[in-house]
């Protein structure tokens, strides 16, 4: 198949891409630049891409987004980089009719506080902030239109997308460097909101784009509906922390404090990373992503700092010593 992905450079992209041209499809990319950031951009099958370059926020400011996406052909678009309805309106304009599948990526964030455990698709949406709002309704929105006109959409909701090649949400629930990791392997003192039910949900890079892989195989079944797309269960705050502690024969040694104090510790912007973690606190299911596509996540969320914390050592990136 001919297929058209919108944003296939980053996180996601840079695993999908080349799952994508190893099964034989016929894969074009938009972006800014024309190479992944992660890879040479010249083995796993990114020699065969078409490279289309392109400024999405620059172009839909003067109307060439909408042309463009209108000139190019496809079997199948995945867009990976919409975050506001507006654009998302423009891309069904562009490609209705006239593909067989579009498929969105959403988040987790779109269920905002959990309600119930495990948060599985049919739940509410109830968004806390305006990145969660605003997929949501885009959410609603390509659902609507698949039900009243067939518009051939699916939406993939990841978990905290992680991969050894950046840092992930941290057991602290923000991204503050390498502090955080170097007290757990020594054995210090690691502070945490009181809030001990406080949990993350990661997820591997690579099991987001198998599950984009198996929609994209199986349109029958991803036709009109969203899939969680998460490691296969969630970890608490102090879970995490025993996760890292664990790879270097260590207990965690935690002290809880409530969570405006730990704000003087981390900064302003990291605090409000951890509290946005803290209010979501996701532990979504995969189970219909298991029964209907296949998914199986390769990562866990230990798995997924293992792999981290080795890179970091191996580059002196992380020193315990």
């Amino acid at each position: 198949m001919k297929i058209l992905v919108v944003g296939g450079t980053g996180h996601i992209g840079s695993f999908l891409v080349p799952r994508l041209t190893a099964a034989g499809h016929e894969v074009a990319v938009v972006a800014r630049n024309p190479r992944p950031r992660y890879g040479d951009g010249r083995s796993g099958g990114w020699g065969t891409v078409r490279w289309i370059i392109a400024d999405r926020r620059a172009e839909e400011k003067t109307g060439e987004w909408l042309r463009r996406m209108k000139a190019l052909e496809a079997d199948v678009v995945v867009d990976l980089i919409c975050y506001r309805p507006e654009q998302n309106e423009a891309m069904v304009e562009a490609f209705a009719g006239r593909i067989g599948h579009f498929v969105h990526c959403g988040t987790l964030w779109v269920y905002g506080a959990a309600r119930r455990r495990p948060t599985d698709e049919s739940q509410i949406r109830n968004p806390l902030g305006q990145y969660g709002r605003d997929k949501a309704a885009i959410e609603a929105s390509l659902m609507r239109m698949w039900r009243d006109s067939g518009f051939p959409a699916t939406v993939i909701h990841p978990g905290h997308i992680s991969s050894k090649y950046w840092l992930p949400i941290d057991p602290q629930g923000t991204v503050n460097g390498m502090e955080i990791y170097r007290r757990l392997a020594r054995g210090e003192k690691v502070r945490l909101p009181s809030e001990k039910a406080a949990s993350l949900q990661h997820v591997h890079a690579d099991d987001v784009a198998q599950m984009f892989e198996l929609a994209i195989a199986d349109r029958g079944a991803a036709l009109g509906r969203s899939f969680n797309a998460a490691s296969p269960y969630a970890l608490t705050l102090t879970g995490c922390c025993e996760a890292v502690a664990a790879m270097f024969g260590r207990r965690p040694n935690v002290e809880y404090v409530p969570l405006e104090e730990l704000k003087g510790e981390l900064g302003e912007a990291a605090w409000k990373t951890t509290a946005d973690h803290v209010a979501h606190s996701p532990c979504c299911s995969i189970e219909s992503s298991r029964r209907l596509l296949g998914y199986s996540p390769r990562y866990t969320i230990e798995r997924i700092y293992a792999e981290c914390v080795e890179r970091w050592l191996e580059r002196s990136e992380l020193k315990v010593d």
